[in-house]
């Protein structure tokens, strides 16, 4: 089994928010990753003295310590419980009623000798590939209506506007302190036999393919085999830097935290 990742920030001046975490038992061919892509929030109070590394870090490890460890748990059980554990840590210093406390996107895959199992929450991206080498994208795609939607608005007020289809009916979803988001993640489980190799991304390693067009999700996934996380990561970085006002390559930030995750089974 082959397992590598890489992470890089998006600034030099502001903490990584992402996380990115494997568990390989001792015995066996099981295993877990967790990705997590921290949400930024506006400037202003958003209720919390710790941060979004602080939380990402938390529920992470929570996730992969469930995942890993409770195989009588479902991945949408254990997202609820690690965000029940997470919030208890700092729910008496901290308003986690507030709507920006911080939270983040979820990609968590468990695997062992019979199946692969998945949770996709927000705009990170799992990548399952077969034997044959066929790449199939498992996308929660309910944040793309919602940005289509705010395209034409300018910069703030597009912002504005999605920021408040975050976490309600109609809208999309990121973990943050209410256990019951996990009941909104994409869920499934694939026979093992049918995965020859996963990979999980954040939003600013899906760059690659989504905001530069670098090579759909079957050329993403063959770059991270054959060359490795770190490479597409970098190329992603110089993608960035040949377009740093997002003239050709319209986008939020001019770069942002990137993570990319590769299991190869």
């Amino acid at each position: 089994m082959r397992v590598e990742m890489a992470t890089f920030p998006g600034s030099a001046e502001v903490p990584n928010q992402d996380h990115v975490s494997a568990a390989l038992p001792a015995s066996g061919t099981g295993g877990a990753l967790v990705v997590l892509d921290g949400v930024t929030p506006p400037a202003g109070d958003d209720g919390c003295r710790h941060g979004v590394p602080w939380y990402t870090a938390r529920l992470g490890a929570g996730l992969l310590q469930l995942s890993g460890s409770r195989r009588d748990m479902t991945l949408a059980q254990c997202l609820a419980r690690a965000v029940v554990h997470t919030s208890d840590g700092h729910r008496s210093t901290c308003d986690l009623s507030h709507p920006r406390t911080p939270q983040a996107t979820v990609v968590l895959v468990r695997w062992d000798d019979e199946a692969v199992e998945h949770l996709v929450l927000s705009d990170s991206v799992l990548l399952l590939a077969s034997p044959t080498g066929a790449v199939t994208p498992v996308l929660d795609q309910r944040l793309d209506p919602v940005r289509a939607a705010a395209s034409t608005l300018p910069r703030a007020e597009r912002a504005a506007r999605v920021e408040a289809r975050r976490n309600v009916a109609g809208g999309f979803f990121t973990a943050a302190a209410d256990p019951s988001v996990a009941e909104r993640a994409v869920t499934g489980t694939t026979p093992r036999e049918r995965v020859r190799s996963l990979a999980a991304l954040t939003d600013g390693a899906t760059r690659w393919t989504e905001t530069f067009g670098l090579g759909d999700w079957a050329a993403l996934h063959t770059a991270l085999c054959e060359q490795g996380p770190t490479a597409v990561l970098r190329r992603v970085r110089a993608a960035e830097a040949a377009d740093p006002e997002g003239v050709d390559h319209p986008r939020g930030k001019a770069c942002d935290d990137a993570t990319a995750a590769l299991v190869v089974l």
